[in-house]
Order: structure tokens, then sequence, then C-alpha cells
């Protein structure tokens, strides 16, 4: 210890504790007992400056004999500088953000080397918006301060924020330019890597692999090879980074003739060639080279053991497992891996339990591997009982319920995610997404969407074809194709999730419009395009153009029609009126029809009231697909629009008899992020009495217009007036009702049907829509219908 004692007021005496820096590893005693030891040091120094402000001078005869008598340990201010800084950054890397602030803060002198350690602390403690506010109080930043904000702002997410403040340096230097460089790379921007690339002043190594890892990281493997042929002198991480790309992209013999030619090989070199022939099936060439290795170290081995797991040979890998000399968490959470994919979970399970170095992957796998094989609760239970969560883990376990159709307890594992801090990465929010659109929430939808641009996160075609498919799903078909035309980097999933989203919503040319696009911009269409081409000319009557795709999609695009192409055209034949064409083309097929195929006929047969060829129909079903309850009802509803209701009550009977039941008929509509649910008849809603006198003042206003009842869609053998009485409060005409009673005038209203709309409530709703004046858009169990000004946009063809 030392003690400093004033000459001039001896009553005063501070004692100063140790002030070494203390190692990263100290403990949380020592790291405070440093803290007390600094404060009291900035006590000591602002007291001292009071005391002398305070004091008279020495005489200089004083002054001599006094320094003669004792030297008392001087304590300069540079010194007390160093120390704080010191402090600050090891509490950081602790994790002790307050202890560090409160040091900072007690500083009488700061340097930018103290800002800097705040800045840099708070952003390896995740607290972003904490060191940007720190960084805009700094009075005078250096060229680190720029650097390190930058860095931050790119591994935040934050590329716009990034680059405003690149552009804003008085200064810059080579981190400066690879710290942008490597944001954009990394978040996918290739040509704007490039072109900072490009500006450098400067280029070191890290540079030159940094657009070299741009472009293998981002698929662009063409771009990677003539960067490297451009340039001789690559260090041996710059041959591992191509040699990795062409692997990744299955090119083994560009990657083999990269490493024969390599001046000189490290283990990763050894470890990723060995590692590709294994991934791709080429176990003997990689035990070839695995046995030629000079140096095999635990990754080497994990390579093989990787490699028999990705290719089914469970018992290899154990065998090599068993083999290894010494093994790693990477080599176990491998085992465990393969055990889970040939579903032998228990035996992963007691892998797992024996795991001497299990880490946060180890309980991920585990976890992922008991969701997937629906032992939900198995998952839950390791979940809770992690001793720390990451991304991957929340992921894992919302994915699960998510999965198994627990959408709610999926979306309540989300909020409790967000607020334990962890940020969703783009898979937990396409998950999300996901869920949102099976739940048919479009305001829980756009929230995502806002929060994914929030973070930054909204762009890429990963989280756009989430979006899209989120907005298509949900009724929302215009913000669809705004988010469609705002991802830079379409893939076939992309065009196939807007096609199939013009086709159910009814819009067949803008469907087909989209797919003459795909093909100008050089993307081939592949087997679910044209599933989603055909449907859109279904639903349009758009008969001579999907005979036309149809028959040609096998000589231009080199695919072969399967069930689901077939299906498509009996449906738009069917419709169509063409009952004939479509069976002679299902006698015509390669393969036997299934239930969905002969189910399309059933369908068009019970459209144009073709009793027999329904019958016939509905057979080959019952014995395809016995439980299939919608194929009865579709049968039963045609005797009663033919008036044979003793064979109404035969299949009523048989559905009786088979314990089959009929799914009943209900809608929803949400409002104000909440779910009203309505059945045929519903009297239970607390807004009943709003939405029957609405429903009582519209028919009034319809019969006005010449409005009659459709009667005869009552599949029930009961009176007129019940029947105009059981079709005026159907589900559907509720949901509706309860929209425009809670929703603002101009505002379109969405709503949502398990089962096909009938059609006086679709002839009802087009008058509403014109009453009203607003949009309404209904799904049901096969298209979106949208009404506006009286008109829908099938056409009445559906």
């Amino acid at each position: 210890m030392l003690a400093c004692v004033n000459k001039h007021h001896p009553h005063i005496q501070f004692t100063i504790g140790w002030l070494a820096s203390p190692k990263q590893n100290k403990t949380k005693q020592n790291s405070q007992s440093i803290s007390q030891s600094i404060m009291l040091l900035l006590l000591l120094q602002r007291r001292c400056m009071r005391l002398l402000l305070h004091t008279r001078p020495l005489k200089n005869k004083q002054l001599t004999t006094n320094s003669q008598k004792s030297k008392p340990p001087i304590v300069s201010d540079s010194n007390i500088i160093v120390q704080c800084n010191t402090a600050i950054t090891n509490h950081m890397r602790n994790g002790h953000c307050h202890s560090a602030l409160r040091i900072f803060q007690n500083m009488t002198t700061r340097t930018s080397v103290s800002w800097n350690a705040m800045i840099s602390g708070y952003l390896l403690n995740n607290s972003f918006t904490l060191a940007r506010q720190m960084f805009d109080k700094m009075p005078h930043r250096d060229l680190v301060s720029w650097n390190v904000m930058i860095t931050g702002c790119v591994r935040n997410g934050n590329l716009g924020a990034a680059r405003k403040l690149f552009d804003q340096m008085p200064q810059r230097d080579s981190v400066s330019w690879n710290a942008m460089l490597s944001g954009y790379a990394q978040n996918g921007y290739v040509e704007e890597a490039r072109m900072v690339f490009d500006r450098m002043p400067n280029k070191n190594s890290i540079s030159w692999n940094g657009i070299l890892a741009a472009y293998v990281q981002n698929g662009r493997i063409e771009d990677a090879r003539k960067l490297f042929q451009s340039k001789s002198a690559w260090d041996v991480i710059s041959w591992n980074c191509l040699m990795g790309g062409y692997v990744r992209n299955k090119r083994l013999v560009d990657a083999r003739r990269l490493f024969d030619k390599m001046p000189m090989r490290d283990e990763v070199s050894w470890n990723t060639m060995i590692s590709g022939y294994a991934q791709n099936g080429e176990l003997s060439e990689a035990h070839k080279l695995f046995d030629e290795s000079p140096v095999k170290d635990v990754y080497t081995w994990t390579a093989m053991v990787s490699g028999y797991v990705q290719n089914g040979m469970i018992d290899e890998a154990r065998r090599v497992f068993d083999e290894m000399p010494v093994t790693n968490s990477v080599s176990w959470n491998a085992m465990i891996a393969g055990y889970l994919q040939c579903k032998k979970i228990d035996v992963a399970k007691e892998l797992f339990d024996a795991m001497p170095c299990k880490n946060v992957s180890s309980w991920n796998t585990m976890i992922t591997g008991f969701a997937q094989s629906g032992s939900i609760d198995l998952a839950r239970d390791l979940f809770e009982k992690m001793p720390w969560r990451d991304c991957i883990s929340w992921g894992a376990i919302i994915a699960g319920y998510a999965h198994l159709g627990h959408t709610e307890e999926a979306l309540r594992l989300f909020v409790e995610m967000k607020r334990s801090g962890e940020k969703p990465n783009r898979s937990i929010f396409s998950c999300v997404l996901s869920t949102s659109a099976e739940i048919t929430s479009l305001e829980l939808g756009c929230q995502l969407h806002a929060q994914l641009v929030k973070v930054g996160l909204g762009s890429g075609w990963y989280v756009g074809n989430a979006l899209l498919s989120t907005y298509c799903k949900c009724g929302n078909i215009d913000e669809a194709n705004v988010i469609f035309e705002e991802i830079s980097d379409k893939d076939i999933v992309s065009w196939n999730t807007i096609i199939a989203g013009y086709a159910r919503h009814g819009f067949g040319k803008e469907a087909l419009r989209v797919f003459e696009s795909m093909k100008r911009s050089g993307v081939k269409p592949d087997e679910v395009t044209m599933v989603g081409v055909l449907s859109a000319c279904s639903h349009s009557g758009l008969v001579d153009r999907g005979t036309h795709y149809f028959h040609t999609m096998n000589n231009d695009y080199g695919i072969t029609t399967n069930s689901k192409h077939y299906t498509c055209m009996i449906d738009l034949l069917g419709r169509a009126g063409r009952l004939d064409d479509a069976v002679n083309l299902m006698k015509n097929m390669p393969f036997e029809p299934d239930g969905a195929t002969w189910g399309a006929l059933l369908g068009a047969s019970r459209i144009h009231g073709n009793t027999e060829l329904a019958e016939k129909a509905a057979e080959m079903v019952f014995r395809m697909e016995p439980d299939n309850a919608g194929m009865y009802v579709l049968l039963s509803n045609l005797y009663a629009a033919s008036g044979r209701w003793s064979d109404v009550s035969t299949m009523r009977l048989k559905m009786r008899d088979t314990g089959i039941k009929k799914v009943p008929g209900y809608s929803w509509v949400e409002v104000q992020n909440k779910f009203h649910v309505f059945s045929v008849g519903d009297s239970t809603h607390a807004d009943t009495v709003r939405i029957y006198g609405y429903l009582e003042e519209l028919y009034m206003k319809l019969k006005q217009e010449g409005y009659i009842c459709s009667a005869k869609l009552v599949l029930h053998d009961v009176e007129e007036e019940e029947k105009e009485h059981m079709l005026r409060y159907h589900s559907e005409k509720l949901a509706v009702a309860f929209g425009i009673v809670n929703t603002p005038g101009g505002r379109p209203i969405r709503v949502f049907k398990n089962l096909r709309v009938c059609a006086d409530c679709h002839n009802v709703i087009k008058h509403i829509s014109k009453i009203e004046g607003r949009l309404i858009i209904v799904r049901d169990s096969h298209r979106f219908h949208h009404f506006s000004k009286g008109i829908c946009s099938c056409g009445d063809y559906w």
C-alpha cells in the first residue's frame, strides 16, 4: 500500500491501493478493488489540487529544506490517466460497463484513449447505442475513434450509418477502407465492396483477401478466380479461401488443381480438401488424402467423421470417432448430429450426456434434433436447462414450435427472446414471418417488417422471400409486389412466390407478365414455376395459354410434367366446361391419377352439374383418401343441388358410419392485432347487436337494388324462408360486417374462411363493396377474391 501525506496539512492522509493492471481473467473481487483504488486516486488528485489552490506558496528556503528532509511519492497526471484507461479497458472486457463509466466520469482529464476505450468497450458488450452516444459527445476524435465506430456500425448491420461516418472522416487509413469493404462483403453488397476496393489508395493483403472473400462468400466464384489470377503474390490464406469457394460450389476438380499448385500448404489446406471430398461423397479420395496429410490435427479427424455422417455412414463415423487421439466439441457435435439424422435419438442423447466439453452448439444440436423429431417437450426441457443461450438456441426452439403448428408459443418465445436482449437474426425473422403468414396476421407481418428495416436486415433475398410470402398469404398483393421489386438479388424462390401469389389472388395476366419477365432476366423456370403459371391460367380462365405452356414446358425449359401439372390442367379444362377434354387428359397421363387429380375433376363436375362424372370421380377419391371429408361434402352438396335428398341422407350416414366429420365453416378478421372468429348464425360475439343491425339495414338496401336471395344454395331440405335466414348470417358475412363497423372508412377489410365461399355471400359482398366504397378481400380455401365497386377480381369465374 502507498500512503500519501500532505506536508502542509498532515491531518489529511489518503491510502492508495494496488494500481497494477489486472489480467482479463481476474475475479470480480479484484476488479472491484481496482475500481476503488482508482476512485481513491482520482479523489486524491482532486483534493490535492484544491489544497494547492488554497495554500500559500512556500518560500524557497522552506521548499529546499523540506525536500531535503523527505521526498514524498509523486503521482503524475499522465500516470493517473494511463491507470484509469487501463482500468476502463479491463472493466469493459469483464462486462462491467457501469464500473468503467464511473471511472470515466470521475476523470478530471480525459484523452482520446479514454474516449476510445469507452466506445470500443460498449461495442464489445453489444451496447451500440451507448457507443454511438459516447462517440457523438467526444470533443476531439482521432483516426482510431472513427475506425472503431465505423467497425461497430458494420458489425451492428447498420451499413448506412457506417458509410455516412466513412464519408465524413477527415482522413482515412487502410483500416477505414477495409472496414467498409468488409461490411459490404458480409452483407452481400459485392459491387459496393468492389467499388471501395478500387478506390483504395493503398491496398494491403487484408484488402486483397477481403475482396477475394467477398466474391467467394457470395457465390461469385468466377470473379474470385479472375481476381486471383490478376496477381501472383498471394499468401496461404488466399489460396485456402479460393479453394474453399471451389469446394462449396462442388467444383472439386478445380479445388484439387489449386491444391496441387499451392507453393505452401498448412493444416487448413489439407482439411479443406479432405472435407470437400468427404462432404461430396468421395470418401475414398478423402481417406487417401487423410493418410497423406503430414499433420493430422483434431479438425482433420473431424472432417472424416463429418464426411461419413453427411453420407449416412454412421457406423464408419463412429469408428473414426473412437480412434481419434483427441476430440473436441466439433467432433462430438458431428457424431450427435449424425445420430439425430439417423433418427437414433436415444443414442444421440446418451452421447450428449457423456460429452465432457459441451458448448452452446451441442445444446442447440440436441434441441433441434428433439424438435424435428416432434419431441418438443424434450426440446423445451433442454432449452430451459441451458447454461447460456445464443441466437441459434432461440431460433431452434422457435422453429420447433412453429413447425409443429404451435404458433402462439412460437410467437411468445420470440417476444421473450427480444426481452432477454438477444437480437434475432435473419433466420429467426424468416421463421416468425412464416408463422404470421400461417395465421394470416397481416398486422404482425407489418410489425415484423418494420423491425427488420429498423435493425438493417430488410434487404436481400433470404428475408425478402419471407416477407414476400407473408404479404401474399395475408392478402396484400400490392405490398408483396413492392417487396418483390426491392429484392435486388432475386432467386428462383422470389419469382415463384410472386407468380403463385398473383395466381391465387386471381390476377392471372399479372402472373403471366411476371413469368415472361422472369424468362427475360435469364432465370430458368422450374417445376414449381410451371405449377404457378398453370394455376394462374386456371383461376383466370386462360385455357389456350395454359394449354400452350403445358405442352411446351418440356421442350422450352426441360421440365417433365408431374402430377401437380396434370391436376392444374384438369382443373383448367374442367372449370372451362371442357370435361371431356379433362377426362381424356387423365386417360393419357403417363402415371396413375392421384386423389388431388380426381378431386379436381370432382370439383369441375360439381360446378357444371355433371352428377354422373362426379360420382365416378368421388368413388376414386374415396378409395385413395377414405378420410377426405371435403370430397364427401362436395358430392353431398351436388346431390342436394339436384334435389336428390335421399342420396344426401345416404352420404351423411356413410360419413357417420365411417367416423368422418364435416369440418365446420368459420371466418375470421383481424382488427387491432386481435382475431375475431365467426361461425354461421354466431351470436356469441360481444358486437353481435351492431353486426346484426348492420346486416338488417344492408338487406333493406340490397332488396331496393333488386337483390334476390339464392335460396337454392342452402343444401338442406327446409322451407324457403328458413333457407333465406340461414344464408343471411353466414360466417363470412358476419366477419365482413364486423370489419366495416369497427374500422375507419377507406381501410381495406381482409376476411379469411376455412372453406369455399358460397355464391350468395360472393354476390352480397360485391354489393357491400359498392355500397360502402370499400375494398374487401376474402380468402377462402381455394383463392383470394378482391371485391371493389361491385366487382370481384375473379370475374365470377371461380
